[in-house]
């Protein structure tokens, strides 16, 4: 029986993140485990912040803090973001703070370098005479080489949007103290990724590797891959850097492993961590070198490359080196596009963002959840609109799904004393809950294949069915017949609405799960099977049996609508956010 080990991108521990992070990288991600879970599968979600790298020195050093402090504080701020979405990692770490993400991360090196998958070079960089000290592209501000912009940064021209190679860069000036630097030669590793392509990557990635299935790619892994593939070259896996995994040879001093290689073997670290918590250090194996274990990585399409190319080249680099054993590769990468905001990407510095604390204040968090997933970029960019997020909590979640359980909890009330009716089984078999049957069976099937926004769409697809349920059965009136066989039926028809109630509540749980919590507790001793059960049913196998009188809980509200006047004031106070930064 598989297991699966789930990752989210790491966040990299340099500035806040927001809701175009969320809506690609980590609530799809969190949806899938809790299903996965329910469905009674052995699921890790790993996850943390991504602690190296120059753009994190560079803000570190012009804020005159420690490194660690700097890094420190936006894994709290991050985490603290994740936290009010209810993303539920089974550990958040980081790479700066786990125990055993250096000697791991050294390890990866040192096993690629002995397999002769790593090239030494001398080449040139710049060098600040003032600072003695190398420095790397982002401390570097000058001519683009390209197009003549005077204030390019040293890897890239915010202008033309061209690469630059650094030695290029005209008139170059430090970020840090506005010297001119020089250039020396120094020494540096590279990672041989077209040697790492003919020893097996490209057989995995081309699914001819029986040993490494996958599922079959996203059209937008396809095109990234491919892009990549046609210029494949040695990557530099090591920079001169006061901070990060010191590269582990005899005069190497002051360079440390780049941060895209250390990166994401943070996935292995972070998975020794959890196992050494939980008594069992030696269990990481089991997640990382087991065939059994399915790797799934959920990433925005920037992080394709590295997910795709670059680090399965660097596993499959190990080969058996570690105890005999050879590691996973991915077995499925649901990388989606990106997720903007009212027509704009996000921007924090340009004021075009959702406030964390006011949004949360004002709406509910599952309705967030919902929405996100309902609007996600799947298959292309989409975007957060407060007119669609209105829409979605007011038609949908109000109104399909809270309203169908007010209705039937009210009715349930008033008729039969707050508890189960006695059913006869009249209604066991009705198109209308066979509808209903097939819309949430096929739940599993696109969430087994990461269509989120096709599983919100069948969700309410059950919702639908069921409405048009209680409207066709009319209980009000059947209450009200002299016929015994009518007022039968009418109990038959709240039974079999509280049944599918309750099996809403499951099916409900992995994408909302505070609110599918407040329906169980809305349903009281009628909620008998197990809170976090998928369940075996499926079309042709309606849900079981109620218990009659059973005590139901009290019938509430599980989603506020949002008024248009809330919408206008909030488009509002978006467009006077971005408009006092001058975006």
């Amino acid at each position: 029986m598989p297991r699966y080990l789930v990752t989210s991108a790491l966040p990299y521990a340099n500035g806040p993140i927001h809701f175009g992070h969320v809506a690609g990288a980590y609530l799809p991600a969190d949806v899938y485990v809790r299903y996965l879970r329910a469905r009674g599968e052995e699921v890790l979600y790993v996850c943390g912040t991504d602690e190296h790298g120059v753009a994190i020195t560079l803000k570190a050093e012009q804020e005159g803090v420690s490194y660690a402090e700097y890094v420190a504080r936006w894994h709290r701020e991050i985490k603290a973001y994740f936290d009010r979405f209810g993303i539920g990692f089974d550990i958040f770490t980081g790479t700066s703070r786990c125990p055993y993400h250096a000697a791991a991360s050294q390890r990866f090196f040192e096993v690629l370098r002995q397999r002769g998958y790593v090239n030494e070079r001398v080449e040139e960089q710049w060098y600040s005479e003032a600072q003695q000290r190398f420095l790397p592209d982002r401390y570097l501000q000058g001519t683009c080489p390209n197009c003549g912009y005077e204030q390019a940064r040293g890897d890239e021209c915010p202008r033309c949007g061209a690469w630059i190679d650094t030695r290029k860069l005209g008139n170059p000036v430090s970020l840090v103290d506005g010297s001119r630097p020089v250039l020396r030669p120094t020494r540096h590793w590279y990672l041989d990724l077209p040697g790492l392509l003919q020893a097996g990557l490209l057989d995995w990635y081309d699914g001819r590797d029986p040993a490494h299935p996958h599922r079959p790619w996203k059209a937008n892994v396809v095109g990234q891959v491919r892009s990549m593939l046609a210029d494949l070259r040695e990557r530099p896996i090591t920079r001169d850097l006061p901070w990060g995994i010191p590269v582990p040879l005899p005069g190497a001093d002051g360079k440390v492993l780049y941060v895209w290689f250390d990166a994401p073997i943070g996935y292995l670290s972070a998975t020794m961590e959890w196992c050494a918590a939980q008594g069992e250090p030696e269990q990481w194996r089991r997640w990382w070198q087991d065939p059994e274990t399915r790797l799934v990585h959920f990433m925005g399409k920037d992080n394709i490359a590295f997910h795709v190319l670059v680090f399965p080249a660097m596993l499959l680099g190990q080969g058996d080196a570690w105890e005999g054993k050879s590691f996973i590769l991915p077995w499925a990468v649901p990388a989606d596009e990106f997720y903007n905001l009212q027509g704009r990407k996000f921007s924090t510095s340009g004021g075009w963002y959702l406030d964390t604390e006011r949004f949360f204040a004002r709406f509910h968090r599952d309705a967030a959840r919902f929405y996100l997933l309902w609007s996600g970029p799947e298959n292309a960019d989409t975007e957060f609109t407060w007119e669609g997020f209105q829409s979605v909590t007011n038609s949908l979640l109000a109104d399909k799904l809270g309203n169908f359980a007010s209705r039937v909890l009210k009715f349930c009330e008033r008729r039969y004393a707050n508890r189960v009716p006695a059913a006869g089984g009249s209604l066991d078999r009705h198109p209308l809950l066979e509808a209903a049957d097939r819309s949430w069976h096929e739940l599993g099937g696109h969430l087994d294949r990461h269509e989120f926004v096709a599983a919100c769409k069948a969700l309410i697809g059950g919702c639908d069915a069921l409405n048009q349920f209680f409207d066709a059965l009319a209980p009000w009136k059947l209450a009200k017949s002299s016929a015994p066989a009518e007022r039968a039926r009418c109990g038959d028809a709240l039974e079999r609405c509280l049944a599918y109630l309750e099996l809403l509540s499951r099916r409900f749980a992995p994408f909302c799960p505070g609110a599918a919590a407040t329906l169980r507790g809305m349903l009281g001793a009628a909620a008998v099977a197990p809170a976090l059960s998928w369940g075996p049913e499926a079309p042709g196998h309606p849900p079981a049996r109620m218990p009659a009188g059973a005590a139901l809980g009290a019938a509430g509200v599980l989603f506020q609508k949002i008024p248009d006047e809330v919408v206008q004031e909030e488009k509002e106070r978006l467009r006077q956010t971005a408009a006092a930064v001058g975006a």
